[in-house]
């Protein structure tokens, strides 16, 4: 797929914070992040798409209500989302594979490790996690440490818990 040729960037509320919607000319999303990780974002960006820096601009009318919808307990509905991303082919492959995870379930990275065939790759796993720039979207929050424990999101873990709770993965 080739590189965009523009990127719009919209702020859209949550129950968790400002959002930060990237999608191109095609309508294609390409990042999601909080508002408060925005300076990240826009470094990973730069990194995927060097000097094309994202533009305000307004995200496609289905990729708002999908966000709204997700929120509003219809998980299934950024799973239609269309998206695209740069990153190597582990990272897209790992990222694929966490679009995999339903809603209401999770799974560990060694889990994930072995599904891809590479089960002593872990830790890159955890590293192509960490680099995911679809926030929720690809839905890496639903990975877990081997004990079951909360570990790194992006967002932070707070918000990871948050998501999990509302996709009835976590209780309490």
């Amino acid at each position: 797929m080739p590189p965009p040729e523009r990127l719009l960037l919209d702020r859209v509320g949550s129950p968790l914070g400002e959002m930060l919607l990237v999608t191109d000319e095609a309508g294609l999303l390409r990042a999601v992040d909080f508002h408060d990780f925005e300076a990240r974002m826009r470094r990973l960006l730069r990194l995927h798409y060097g000097a094309l820096a994202p533009q305000p601009g307004a995200a496609p009318a289905a990729v708002r209500a999908g966000f709204s919808a997700y929120f509003a307990g219809d998980f299934a509905a950024l799973a239609g989302l269309a998206w695209a991303t740069a990153g190597t082919d582990f990272q897209r492959m790992v990222w694929a594979a966490l679009g995999q995870i339903p809603a209401g379930e999770t799974s560990s990275y060694g889990a994930l490790a072995a599904r891809l065939g590479r089960p002593a790759a872990v830790r890159a796993v955890g590293a192509a996690n960490g680099a995911n720039p679809l926030s929720i979207v690809v839905p890496c929050h639903r990975l877990l440490g081997a004990n079951g424990a909360l570990t790194g999101y992006a967002g932070g873990l707070a918000r990871k818990q948050w998501l999990l709770r509302h996709e009835g993965a976590l209780v309490g």
